[in-house]
């Protein structure tokens, strides 16, 4: 197994829920900016669709940016035919998100990827560069093989 083919399977499956209309991503409108080794960055523009009761971004939406970003890091650091599931997931909310604050950007790592678990570790900034949330996960890791 090689770190660029788990990447590489990661991105065409990303690739593949949003061409096919599928999955919570495409739901949202998280998108994927960047894959690296343990690293990953996705992207958010906030709109009605986001929105709660008080039109400021969902706390459910910021999770699952915060979630979908940190088990993708862990995933490209796993064996093949390896998958995981989010065990645990701790978000801080730092402060409100306004529907008009632009694009959201979570960046996440890989903070541990063990046999059996792995954690990792996530930052959402706005547009304008301030923390709107941070937060971590502990991951399942299963072998199917």
């Amino acid at each position: 197994m090689t770190v660029s083919k788990r990447v590489e399977e990661l991105q065409a499956l990303l690739t593949k829920g949003l061409t096919e209309g599928i999955g919570v991503g495409h739901s949202l409108g998280v998108m994927c900016a960047d894959l690296g080794d343990g690293r990953t960055v996705y992207t958010l523009k906030p709109g009605l669709a986001q929105a709660n009761a008080m039109l400021t971004v969902h706390g459910g939406v910021l999770s699952t940016l915060m979630d979908t970003a940190m088990g993708s890091a862990v995933f490209t650091q796993l064996p093949d035919q390896t998958v995981y599931t989010t065990l645990e997931l701790k978000v801080n909310f730092v402060r409100p998100v306004s529907l008009d604050e632009g694009e959201l950007r979570c960046e996440a790592n890989t903070v541990h990827v063990g046999r059996r678990t792995a954690t990792a570790e996530a930052r959402i900034h706005n547009a304008a560069g301030k923390l709107v949330a941070h937060g971590s996960c502990t991951c399942l890791v299963q072998s199917f093989g």
